[in-house]
Parts: structure tokens; C-alpha cells; sequence
């Protein structure tokens, strides 16, 4: 991945030095901004953010809330940076609609790894491998060309992990699958979280669903599955 724009959010001006040289070394450009506030600002002013890596514990207005207003009218995939561990701070950071936590100290080569995978995801670019780019079943249609989805034709705003746990478990249609299994997939590489963050994701995902939120049943002491109507069978198309 190239030339995307990174909104870098830090209130330490070295840390976002250190992440900047190594988007830039990428071939990505960089926006940076000090605090909660300026990064909302700046990002409704640039207009055409692709990625926003933020900090957790800024003045004026920390990550959490940051993310919060930037959720009000974008689904722009959000990378948090932050020096706690504890499973709650994780789980309101998912719940408000982040993408990926990446916890301080952390490798910059790590970090543009994970930029470059949710873009690629976003834009479209790993579908040139010959995998169909419409998956449709029960009336749910995903595009992912396009990167969207519509239950019965209406769209369906989704967050970039929303998404993809809604398309892993309509590509695994009629499989029990485990949490674990979920994480290594949707999750993948280097994700150590609690796996009880799927069911913050899944939680979240069925309530924007509304009756279609039913075709993901719970496996109690497993995990989840979903499961169309009886004669749905998923329709792949080029």
C-alpha cells in the first residue's frame, strides 16, 4: 500500500515524529494533530483521511471521545495507540467502534503492517486473487469491491472489523466456530486480546442487523454461527 493519507494523533510530538518517518518511508502521507480536538478537526477539514492511528490519554479531549465524535458521521477504520492493558479500556475502545489496539511500546514496522493490511482490506485491493466480489445470502448483500453491505437494499453502515466478522461468518454459513477461530481469522497475526471482544463485536453487529442480527446464533461455551433460512444457500459472484 501507497500514498494513502494517515491522520497521525499524539500529544507527544517525537512519538508522532517516529510513526511519521515510517508511514512516509511507506509512501504514505501524513496529517498529524496534538490532542482529541484537533484530530476531529483536522480530519473533517482534510476530508479524505484513509486511516487515523490515535492515542488514548491526550489534554483536551482524549482518544475515546475523539472516536466517538469522528463514529458520528465516519466509518474510517481507526488504529488506538495505548499504554493500558486491561480488558475494559479495550472493550470501550471496541464498543465506540475501533478497529485495532496497538499497545505502547510497539514496533513501527508492526504498526505500518497493520495500516497497510486494513487499507488494503478497505480499498478493494485484495480482491484481485480470484475470490468472487458479491456475497449475497437471506437478503444481507456484501460488495467487496465496493466495501459495503445492504440488508434488503437498504445499506448497513458497518465499522472496517464489523464488517469483516459479518463476512467471515457468511463465507463459514452453517459452521460452529469457535472464538478462537474467529480471532486468528478476523482478528489474525498478532492480536492477544481477550477473546470475549467477539462478543462485543457480535453484540454490535446483530443490533445494527435488526431481525437479520437472529441468523447469528450463539454456541454456548464455544462461540457463534451463523445460519441462514433453510434452502438460503450464499451466492458468490464476480
Amino acid at each position: 500500500m501507497a500514498n494513502g493519507k494517515i491522520l497521525v494523533v499524539d500529544d507527544e510530538a517525537r512519538m508522532r515524529k517516529l510513526i511519521r518517518d515510517f508511514l512516509g518511508k511507506a509512501g504514505y502521507t501524513v496529517a498529524e494533530a496534538g490532542d482529541g480536538q484537533e484530530a476531529v478537526e483536522v480530519f473533517r477539514r482534510e476530508g479524505d483521511i484513509a486511516c487515523i492511528i490515535m492515542d488514548v490519554m491526550m489534554p483536551r479531549m482524549d482518544g475515546y471521545q475523539a472516536t466517538k465524535e469522528i463514529r458520528k458521521t465516519s466509518q474510517v477504520p481507526i488504529i488506538m495507540l495505548t499504554a493500558k492493558s486491561e480488558e475494559q479500556d479495550e472493550l470501550q475502545g471496541f464498543e465506540l467502534g475501533i478497529d485495532e489496539y496497538v499497545t505502547k511500546p510497539f514496533s513501527p514496522k508492526t504498526l505500518v503492517a497493520r495500516v497497510d493490511a486494513i487499507l488494503r482490506r478497505t480499498s478493494g485491493e485484495a480482491q484481485g486473487n480470484g475470490e468472487p466480489d458479491r456475497l449475497e445470502i437471506a437478503g444481507i448483500v456484501m460488495d467487496k469491491k465496493g466495501h459495503t453491505v445492504t440488508i434488503d437494499g437498504k445499506p448497513l453502515e458497518l465499522s472496517f472489523k464489523e464488517y469483516e466478522l459479518l463476512q467471515y461468518f457468511m463465507e463459514n454459513n452453517g459452521i460452529a466456530l469457535s472464538r478462537d477461530r474467529i480471532l486468528n481469522n478476523v482478528w489474525n497475526y498478532d492480536y492477544f486480546g481477550d477473546a470475549r471482544t467477539i462478543d462485543t463485536h457480535v453484540k454490535k453487529l446483530r443490533s445494527k442487523m435488526g431481525d437479520k442480527g437472529e441468523l447469528i446464533k450463539t454456541i454456548w461455551g464455544m462461540g457463534y454461527k451463523f445460519e441462514a433460512p433453510t434452502g438460503e444457500e450464499p451466492k458468490e459472484q464476480n
